[in-house]
């Protein structure tokens, strides 16, 4: 998850003096853990449902609201720059989303620039999937003049200094020279052409998602800033913007409009205007087991920062701010209201409920397998469902397919559930090489598929899986290995080729298998040197993977 770190001072310059001992006992109220603290600084780790509180500037909003020192919907203006941004229409099959902000009188003084430059990078991780969904650009406005325009460039033209070079690189240099190039060309080199920003002197402000012009680099002296936010995702790329924007906005930041224009349309950004929902009392009392009237609600959403009216005895009106972007639903305004009713004071029972419990079947065949894999030799590892594309696809070298994401990812590293076993494994012994070989480890665990035939849009489904690691690993061991499992199980074994780009050519097999229990498939080999490398492996690897 995020972690904040910040000085208490921090807070005292935006008009929170408390006890430093109050602050620890209200943060985690809030839906944070201290991660550590001293007498000058603080870690604070917030979960990815509220990227606004990734910022200091956030923290502060949430906490005067949470100790009634400032209360109410936030009230950020938003005057018009009567600045321009015109639309390539060529974007629309690479990049086809961007919004702008003109922000005035900031302060980058002390340690806020690098306090923005990581809230920035945590808002690309937290909600833009590593750049993948959304990316921001983040520049001095004085060193560009508007209008602007977002183009799509032939990779060999338009030379421009990206930010920490001295030399002026095409875009297709930066992707192959730069390290921010190197690390996310694959966003944009599938495509012809590539997105770029320039103002009316083609001066160039930005690669986006890859990197930002040494020209618009930002320093302690500047003053006025120019925020793009591009990516995929429309409802994404607008939340992004809203949430720095209102960042800066609740320090005196002067926040300024552009104009939009596409082929088709125009539309101006930021939008900050709040959004309304209803709410009801009963709701709100059902689900908390308080007995709470219309009034008493209002006021504990007024300290939410949200506004509230009553439309009648049974239900009330609800404005929410423009950077609360994980209200989705009426059960999210009853957690708000729980959280500033303060949670410390709602009283835990246990359910009346009596029950016997039993083996869950789904489990009862892992006894077998753990079994028979155990006397092989092998030992037994666990690992999350959750994974992530670059460990899951790329390092596997397999083609990226429709998957289950996570919406908002607690860490970088976790952002999908798993179709396959076999990357844990691989991410195992690399967490390991520095033990003793041989090593020998197996998995059995569950796997998730989009199935649109089922009501969730999900199919589960259990696998088991093995890899052996030493010098002289070979295919005929891990074939010996598979058959014994099979016939161990009762299944009658046979193979057939297979090109699987994870596993050496010519030494990797499909396997199936039928009894009276049904059927299993998966397949074997010895894994591809680039896949070992991928993992910063040393030795020879061989892997097994059945589907039951």
């Amino acid at each position: 998850m995020p972690v904040i770190t910040f000085e208490y001072q921090d807070l005292k310059d935006l008009g929170i003096d408390i006890e430093k001992e109050t602050l620890i006992d209200i943060l985690p109220m809030l839906g944070s853990d201290i991660e550590d603290y001293d007498e000058e600084t603080i870690k604070v780790e917030f979960f990815p449902n509220r990227p606004d509180q990734l910022s200091v500037e956030g923290i502060s909003r949430s906490l005067k609201g949470f100790i009634s020192q400032e209360i109410g919907l936030p009230n950020y203006k938003v005057e018009k720059s009567n600045e321009k941004v015109f639309v390539d229409k060529e974007l629309k099959e690479i990049r086809p989303f961007i919004e702008f902000a003109l922000i005035e009188n900031v302060d980058f003084t002390g340690n806020k620039l690098k306090q923005i430059m990581d809230f920035q990078e945590n808002l690309h991780w937290v909600i833009g999937r590593d750049r993948k969904k959304v990316a921001i650009g983040i520049h001095n406005a004085d060193a560009v003049n508007g209008p602007f325009k977002y183009i799509a460039t032939d990779p060999n033209e338009n030379h421009f200094v990206p930010l920490g070079h001295e030399e002026e690189l095409s875009p297709h240099e930066i992707l192959e020279r730069h390290e921010k190039g190197s690390k996310y060309s694959h966003l944009v080199s599938v495509y012809d052409k590539y997105p770029l920003i320039i103002d009316k002197n083609n001066d160039i402000l930005s690669m986006p998602p890859i990197i930002n012009g040494e020209l618009t680099k930002l320093t302690e002296d500047t003053k006025n800033i120019l925020v793009d936010v591009t990516g995929t995702d429309k409802e994404a790329v607008k939340q992004t913007l809203n949430i720095i924007s209102s960042s800066f906005g609740e320090v005196g930041g002067k926040i300024k409009s552009l104009d939009l224009i596409y082929s088709d349309k125009t539309e101006t950004t930021p939008d900050l205007s709040p959004k309304k929902r209803n709410l009801r009392i009963s709701t709100v009392n059902e689900l908390t087991g308080l007995s709470l009237n219309g009034e008493k609600i209002a006021k504990l959403l007024l300290k939410a920062r949200m506004k509230a009216k009553l439309l009648n005895d049974k239900e009330l009106e609800v404005e929410i701010p423009s950077y609360r972007v994980d209200i989705l639903h009426e059960v999210d305004l009853v957690e708000n209201v729980a959280i500033q009713y303060c949670i410390k004071k709602f009283d835990g029972e246990l359910p009346d409920v009596a029950t016997i419990a039993y083996e869950n079947n789904w489990f009862k065949s892992d006894k077998k397998i753990q079994e028979v894999m155990v006397g092989l030799g092998f030992q037994e590892v666990m690992s999350l469902m959750l994974t992530s594309e670059e460990s899951h696809y790329e390092k596997m070298k397999q083609i990226e397919d429709e998957h289950v994401e996570v919406a908002k990812p607690i860490t970088i590293d976790r952002t999908m559930i798993r179709k396959s076993l076999i990357n844990s494994l691989m991410e195992f012994l690399e967490d390991n090489k520095h033990e003793d070989l041989p090593q020998k480890i197996f998995e059995i665990g569950d796997v998730l598929y989009i199935d649109k035939t089922k009501e969730t849009n999900i199919n589960t489904m259990k696998k088991v899986a093995g890899a052996i690691s030493h010098s002289t690993a070979n295919f005929t061991e891990i074939k010996s290995t598979v058959a014994t499992l099979l016939a161990n199980l009762g299944y009658e074994m046979s193979i057939q080729s297979s090109d699987n780009p994870t596993f050496i050519k010519g030494r990797v097999a499909n396997v199936s298998g039928k009894s009276a229990n049904g059927k299993i498939n998966g397949f074997f080999g010895e894994v591809s040197p680039e896949v070992i490398t991928n993992f910063d492996l040393e030795y020879p690897v061989i892997a097994f993977e059945l589907t039951f």
